[in-house]
């Protein structure tokens, strides 16, 4: 008998275009369908980043004013902030960051978005974003399923865990 406690469904909401705003969603999204948990993902604002096929796979991590920035490994030693304002520092962070990634079998966000799509987890951009920055469909990733409305995106997530990253 199933527990009524039990999550059948999320939606997550993805905002952020770094790559620290990006991965929690792709990783919460794939980690509900290996469960069986019916995943929507939402992206909009930069987060829109993440299914825009000329900037999913160019993703960076945001340097500049992030307290939480390590390096030389992302547990290291505390970075001061205005360090990450230094040019390339994004880019030392991102290949840092995307190097601890691959050893531990994290794909890149364009293959992700692929495992998530093709494992059943739907992917929606958002309305008000895609209009305020004129993108078309054929900018996006194969993947999307569709263009959504807030309100729609609400409709859809009737009964699931919004969680917003």
């Amino acid at each position: 008998m199933p527990d009524d406690d039990e999550i059948k469904k999320v939606s997550i909401i993805v905002s952020r275009g770094s790559l620290e705003g990006v991965y929690p969603g792709l990783i919460m999204a794939n980690g509900a369908r290996m469960k069986g948990i019916d995943a929507n993902l939402f992206f909009t604002f930069f987060g829109l980043h993440a299914i825009v096929k000329k900037k999913m796979n160019n993703i960076k991590i945001g340097t500049v004013g992030n307290p939480a920035l390590c390096v030389p490994t992302p547990m290291g030693v505390g970075m001061p902030t205005w360090l990450g304002a230094i040019p390339g520092m994004s880019w030392i962070a991102t290949a840092m960051m995307k190097k601890e990634m691959e050893k531990i079998d994290i794909p890149p966000v364009g293959e992700f978005v692929e495992m998530i799509h093709d494992a059943g987890g739907k992917i929606y951009a958002c309305k008000a974003t895609v209009d305020m920055f004129k993108l078309a469909p054929q900018d996006f990733c194969p993947q999307v399923d569709k263009v959504l409305t807030v309100g729609e995106f609400y409709e859809m997530s009737a009964g699931a865990q919004i969680i917003f990253t």
